[in-house]
C-alpha cells in the first residue's frame, strides 16, 4: 500500500513502516515524510500539492522516486 497524506507526523510512523511508498501534498527534503522514508529505505515523493485530491483509496499507483513521479494507473 502507498501512504498518501497532506503531510506526515510522528504518530503516523507505524503506518509509514508498513507502506511501500509515501506521497505527500506538502513538504521538502527536510520534511518528516522525507526523513522517515530515508530511514526506512522506502520511496517518497513530497510537495505534490494535489496528491490527496487526485488519489483515492483503492487506486493503483506507481511511485518512481528516482524521477520524482507519481502515476495513477488504470484499475484492473
Amino acid at each position: 500500500d502507498i501512504l498518501v497524506a497532506s503531510m506526515t507526523r510522528p504518530e503516523m510512523v507505524v503506518a509509514m513502516e508498513k507502506a511501500a511508498a509515501i506521497v505527500t501534498d506538502e513538504g521538502g527534503i527536510t520534511s518528516h515524510a522525507a526523513i522517515v522514508s530515508r530511514e526506512l529505505g522506502i520511496p517518497c515523493i513530497v510537495g505534490t500539492k494535489i496528491a490527496t485530491k487526485i488519489l483515492k483509496d483503492g487506486d493503483i499507483v506507481e511511485v518512481d522516486a528516482n524521477n520524482g513521479t507519481v502515476k495513477k494507473m488504470p484499475n484492473r
